[in-house]
This record gives C-alpha cells, sequence and structure tokens, in this order.
C-alpha cells in the first residue's frame, strides 16, 4: 500500500468521525496555497491534494471500511511472508513436500494479495480523481466561480420521461369523477383561474 491516509491526517486508526473531520479542517487550513509563501505554493497544493484524498476515503463509512479491510489484509499478509521466511532459514532440511507445500501456499498469497491490491488501486483511483476534481471545483467556488454542469443527452432523456409520467398522471386524474368536479368547481369560482384557462385556451383554439 502506497500511502497510509491515517498517517496524511496525522491520526490513529480509532479516530471517530469527529476527529477526522477535525484534523481534515486543521490540515486544509494549515496547508491552503493561497496562505502560503509563492515559493511553497506548489508543495502545499500536492500536500492539499492528498490531505482532500485521505479525508475522501476515510469520512466515507464504506470506503473507510474497505480501505481498512485492505490495510489489515496487508499486515497479515507481510505476517505470513515474514514467518514463512523465518521457518525456511530456521529449518534448511525441511521435508521437499512440505517445502512444495509452503511455496505454492505462499504464490497462492501473493496472487490474492496482488488481485485485492488491484482491486484497491482501482477504487483508490477513482476516489483520487474525485477527490481531485470536488477540491478544484471547491477552490472555484471559493473564488466567486459559478459552475455549470452541461447536462448530457441523459439527463435531458430524464426530464421528458417525467414530463411525459406527469402528464398521464394528470390525465388519469382528470378522469376520476371527484377531482373532475373539484377543478370544475375551482374554475368557476375563482375568477383569476377561470381568467388564466381561458387564456391558455384561447391560446390553442
Amino acid at each position: 500500500m502506497n500511502k497510509n491516509y491515517y498517517d496524511i491526517l496525522q491520526i490513529n486508526q480509532n479516530a471517530s468521525p469527529e476527529i477526522i473531520e477535525k484534523a481534515y479542517k486543521t490540515l486544509a487550513k494549515k496547508y491552503h496555497p493561497d496562505l502560503q509563501e509563492e515559493s511553497n505554493k506548489k508543495e502545499a497544493e500536492e500536500i492539499l491534494k492528498e490531505i482532500n484524498e485521505a479525508y475522501e476515503i476515510l469520512s466515507n463509512p464504506d470506503k473507510k471500511a474497505l480501505y481498512d479491510q485492505n490495510l489489515k489484509d496487508e499486515t497479515i499478509s507481510n505476517i505470513n511472508l515474514n514467518s514463512f521466511n523465518s521457518t525456511t532459514n530456521e529449518n534448511p532440511e525441511t521435508d521437499i513436500n512440505q517445502k512444495k507445500f509452503d511455496e505454492i501456499r505462499k504464490e497462492q498469497q501473493e496472487l490474492e494479495y496482488k488481485r485485492q491490491q488491484l482491486q484497491y488501486q482501482e477504487q483508490m483511483e477513482q476516489a483520487r480523481q474525485k477527490a481531485y476534481h470536488d477540491a478544484y471545483i471547491q477552490d472555484l467556488k471559493n473564488r466567486g466561480y459559478k459552475i455549470r454542469y452541461k447536462k448530457s443527452f441523459k439527463d435531458y432523456l430524464k426530464g421528458i420521461i417525467s414530463i411525459i409520467i406527469v402528464i398521464i398522471v394528470l390525465i388519469l386524474l382528470w378522469h376520476v369523477p371527484f377531482i373532475q368536479n373539484f377543478f370544475m368547481n375551482l374554475y368557476e369560482n375563482n375568477q383569476t383561474i377561470h381568467y388564466v384557462v381561458d387564456i391558455f385556451s384561447n391560446l390553442f383554439n
């Protein structure tokens, strides 16, 4: 594991969510580029990225649980490998079959560890990219910029489907007698609604 997020935030693994948040705010303020001298801004930006990345993982219960499990698996794997090496050194005349068995078990452990590492690195990379993006957006907001997101075709499609569903529901409700009577009475007794409905009726006639 390349980074220890607990070390980055300068907390222990049993830290509560409140302590994690407090440590993040303290360090984020300490290393904010706007508070640094010009010569230290670049280094502060890199440190702040790591701080944001660590907080992104440790402040999310699901991501933190996954990270803690990988941290635990790495520790166990290192212990097993050290134990295997120690056993081999102390018993040079171990039975050949036992040696083969230990070698196979070691290979399996290493393969499983690599698989977990690849999966973990992929998830961490996604989290890292999100943390960088969120930090960049937050920095723009702090500078007074307004963020506008370009809508995709999927967003427009969702909007159209929502409108169609609303229209269908309204049509179905209109055919319910007591609802129809309610709106007819509202139309007849309220002059403002009467006036607005008549305007739209004239536009479409």
